[in-house]
């Protein structure tokens, strides 16, 4: 499958959309290196598109990306009436066209050495379908009539944001519609095991605990973990911790062992020495750089 993968911060923004009927023999114009996104969604009939050496047919429920670096073009006119909606949109982010969808990712640090990054949003990946089938051509299309509708007020700076809020739910159901594809029973056992684990990290878990929890053997639950994450889930859990405790170190004036308990582990010095071996400082050296 072809995918178009976004690293976000910053988001796609969307610049433009409409919404066009070809008559029988009409057929979508033929652009090279327009420096945007064009987004294509059919509601009724069939668009007939080529982009550099692929060629699509873009029937009813469907949606295709043209790239913003690449030559498309028609491939023949139009069948049958043709109902589409149309919306352009450009990043300032990177992106990439791949066939591999975005690995799961396991906790990250939230600062770095880097003064000035402290306290960065953590980067991550959007993929988005190329060409795909609509999971709700009916919702797409009434979020795109939203869109379109508040054109004659977008010199109005609350109607731009409000397409810019709708244009981010459009790009979240076109994501949502590759979702069942992308997904393996192997990443979902992962993606079931890490939810669950951030979501009960303050509790005692066991890998018998975690498995009984997702109804899949320990196993299983590690071997998943370990090609989706790379980590064990025991080390997931450690680092997810870990991270925990270093908001309430920055955020709070709790005392550590109180930190500790806050985030699962039983005893002080057993959190002081985990966080001294995955930072590489302690606790409280690791606060006093921030006071």
């Amino acid at each position: 499958m072809e995918l178009l993968e976004f690293t976000l911060p910053p988001l796609p923004h969307y610049i433009a959309s409409g919404r066009t009927e070809f008559a029988v023999g009409e057929k979508h114009m033929s652009r090279r290196h327009i420096g945007l996104f064009d987004m294509l969604a059919v509601m009724k009939g069939c668009l007939y598109i080529g982009e550099e050496d692929r060629h699509y047919e873009v029937a009813e429920g469907n949606a295709l990306i043209l790239r913003p670096d690449a030559y498309h073009f028609a491939t023949e006119g139009c069948r049958a009436t043709t109902d589409y909606y149309w919306l352009h949109f450009r990043t300032m982010g990177s992106w990439r066209a791949t066939d591999t969808a975005p690995p799961g990712r396991a906790p990250e640090p939230y600062d770095d050495r880097d003064e000035s990054r402290k306290f960065d949003a953590g980067a991550f990946q959007l993929a988005l379908p190329q060409f795909a089938k609509l999971a709700h051509p009916g919702r797409f299309g009434e979020l795109m009539d939203q869109i379109i509708a508040l054109g004659p007020e977008a010199h109005l700076n609350a109607s731009r944001f409000k397409q810019q809020v709708l244009f981010q739910e459009a790009l979240r159901q076109l994501s949502a519609s590759i979702e069942s594809q992308l997904t393996s029973p192997a990443v979902a056992c992962a993606e079931q095991a890490a939810a669950f684990l951030r979501s009960r990290y303050r509790e005692a878990i066991t890998a018998k605990s975690l498995g009984e929890a997702l109804n899949f053997h320990p196993v299983y639950v590690a071997r998943c973990m370990q090609k989706e994450y790379g980590l064990s889930p025991m080390a997931y859990l450690l680092r997810y911790r870990i991270e925990q405790s270093k908001l309430l170190l920055m955020q709070t004036d709790y005392p550590i062992a109180r930190i500790a308990e806050e985030v699962g582990f039983n005893q002080a010095p057993y959190f002081s020495s985990c966080f001294l071996k995955t930072e590489g400082l302690s606790p409280r050296e690791y606060r006093q750089r921030f006071s």
